[in-house]
């Protein structure tokens, strides 16, 4: 049996898809065939990227904190290009500060965008893949090496993107009969609009020079696992995580 990472007939979503990781993404999903939505708060940022992909893509505004937005956006989505049978739940916050000193607000709104944001974007679109009977959908959620390594200032963000695996564990599990692949990336550290400043100052570069291949990892990293998590060759894959690190966990 042959595979292929041909997403010729997909349709996908893809969440925080308005800069780094997630604008990534959508190139990478519409090259390999598939048509994309783009979802984010900045709608400029977005109309910039799909007018750069073009027909394939479409801009929608989103913010995942809110249901209703989500709701919208798969509507949106919907109009343009028909039932989404794929998600990419990628929008997320780092969340940076150390436990005694975060104010409650900032731990509250980490969890909401990259815990409960990524959650309520799973379970749109796998609720709409059931109505619509889609036998062969795909859900990829973005986690972190931060999920499993003790990571100081960032504790919050740890504990969402922990979250992030067990919850789509556990809805693999409720969604197993229903065809639908749910699985989770855990990307290593990568230059990102997120945590460009800090891997500038001194201790991010000895940060950087501790990794045993003493750099960041490139946004390309990701790019096989993601088409290959998108595609038909995972039809038996879900429940799992993914660890791409260059080995930064080693």
């Amino acid at each position: 049996m042959s595979f292929s990472f041909d997403l010729s007939g997909r349709k996908a979503l893809v969440t925080g898809a308005s800069s780094g990781l997630g604008a990534r993404f959508g190139r990478i999903l519409a090259g390999s065939g598939a048509q994309v939505a783009l979802a984010a708060r900045r709608k400029e940022k977005l109309e910039a990227l799909a007018g750069e992909i073009g027909n394939a893509a479409c801009p929608i505004s989103m913010d995942v904190v809110h249901e209703s937005q989500i709701i919208a956006g798969f509507d949106a989505a919907e109009s343009a290009f028909g039932t989404i049978d794929t998600v990419i739940a990628n929008a997320g916050i780092d969340g940076a500060g150390m436990a005694t000193e975060m104010p409650e607000a900032e731990i509250e709104q980490t969890l909401n965008v990259n815990l409960k944001g990524a959650i309520l974007t799973a379970r749109e679109g796998a609720k709409r893949m059931m109505a619509a009977g889609v036998t062969k959908g795909r859900i990829v959620m973005i986690a972190s090496i931060t999920a499993f390594e003790p990571s100081p200032g960032l504790v919050a963000y740890s504990a969402s993107k922990a979250g992030v695996i067990q919850a789509a564990r556990s809805m693999a599990r409720e969604w197993a009969r229903r065809g639908i692949s749910i699985n989770t990336i855990s990307p290593g550290y990568i230059r990102t609009e997120i945590n460009a400043d800090w891997f500038e100052t001194e201790p991010g570069k000895k940060q950087i020079s501790r990794f045993p291949r003493k750099r960041l990892m490139e946004e390309q990293g990701l790019d096989a696992m993601l088409l290959f998590l998108c595609s038909d060759a995972a039809e038996f894959v879900t429940g799992t995580d993914f660890v791409l690190d260059d080995g930064q966990t080693l």
